[in-house]
């Protein structure tokens, strides 16, 4: 019998060490660091791929008819595009992070050679008492600015600091899990389903289970900006499963303690035989799941797609609500998605 609540414990304890580590797209070397690390942990003999993913193989029968997992440890972040003159920082935003969930928000300017300066993100004229127009005023990357935690007066200030033009902002994470196994977190995408896939490779190990078919797990880094999935397939994949957060909101089925199967979403249906697959894995496992349609979504294996290769593709993943703002899961949403994935690889 499997203890789905050591599991649990441990995807919760993998996820909240992974989020503690600034991986916006472009600057996840650290996380690929630790990534790989935990997997060698595991016995498995993860790879790094050109864009700082890992890649590893977990084991299995069939080569040829392979199954490649992809979750990505990529998140949203900004990057200094101008210094302003009275030592502000303006920033462009990576991937769809919304200028209305970074205000107030403290976070780093990581230089690329002179260490790390917190700040944080405010309106522009943030003081309610001086700006009576704080209300109403229009929150986007043109009003929202960092304000370092330095005596930086100018933008000469900034620069003697050795702060410059494309260094990357990252936002804190403000991790919490609770006693009723609620995670709250920024960057809960992608990096619980990391947690999660790190849970199953644990669960291959110590049940002893060789899948059918073999297994290979992509953890990418530039998934945020559309190109995570797009290469490092190994041969004999015919099949690829995004492990991505799960939509919850109106009009969906899914919630946070439960897993979502995606049946489409932006980029149009996923393989219909796959996701018959994973729902009959989902119901022989008695994981509590959802069908759902996404309207604006995206996902590595869609890139994997658009990059040409010939596979079947699916997606599934634990419910998360307030999806690229403070985002939030359950334990139960985590061991369903596990759940799946035992029932359908084995």
């Amino acid at each position: 019998m499997i203890d789905f609540e050591t599991y649990g414990k441990y995807i919760l304890e993998e996820t909240a060490a992974l989020l503690a580590i600034d991986s916006p797209s472009g600057m996840t070397k650290a996380a690929a660091d630790h990534v790989m690390a935990r997997f060698a942990a595991l016995g498995y003999a993860p790879e790094r791929t050109r864009k700082d993913g890992v890649l590893v193989a977990l084991g299995g029968k069939d080569a040829q008819d392979g199954v490649l997992l992809e979750a990505h440890m990529d998140t949203l972040g900004g990057m200094v595009c101008e210094i302003k003159k009275n030592g502000r920082l303006k920033i462009t935003r990576i991937g769809g992070l919304n200028a209305n969930n970074v205000e107030t928000e403290n976070c780093r300017v990581v230089t690329r050679f002179n260490g790390v300066y917190e700040g944080t993100a405010q309106l522009e004229n943030a003081s309610t008492h001086v700006n009576g127009k704080y209300s109403d005023e229009k929150r986007s990357f043109d009003s929202i600015e960092i304000v370092l935690d330095e005596v930086v007066e100018s933008e000469e200030d900034v620069k003697k600091l050795g702060i410059r033009t494309g260094d990357f902002v990252c936002f804190d994470p403000r991790t919490r899990i609770t006693k009723s196994g609620y995670i709250k977190s920024r960057f809960l995408d992608d990096k619980l389903s990391v947690g999660i896939v790190l849970g199953y490779a644990k669960y291959l190990k110590e049940a002893g289970v060789t899948p059918e078919r073999a297994v290979y797990v992509h953890v990418t880094s530039f998934e945020e900006v559309g190109h995570g999935g797009s290469a490092s397939v190994p041969q004999g994949v015919t099949e690829a499963i995004s492990v991505d957060m799960g939509c919850v909101g109106e009009g969906l089925e899914c919630d946070e303690r439960k897993v979502s199967i995606c049946a489409k979403d932006s980029g149009g249906p996923y393989h219909y035989d796959v996701v018959s697959g994973l729902i009959a894995a989902a119901e022989k496992m008695n994981a509590p799941y959802a069908v759902d349609v996404y309207p604006l979504y995206g996902s590595d294996v869609e890139a994997t797609l658009r990059a040409g290769y010939d596979i079947r593709h699916g997606l599934i993943g634990a419910g998360v609500y307030a999806s690229h703002g403070y985002e939030r899961s359950h334990v139960d949403g985590a061991l369903a998605t596990l759940k799946v994935l035992i029932g359908y690889l084995g």
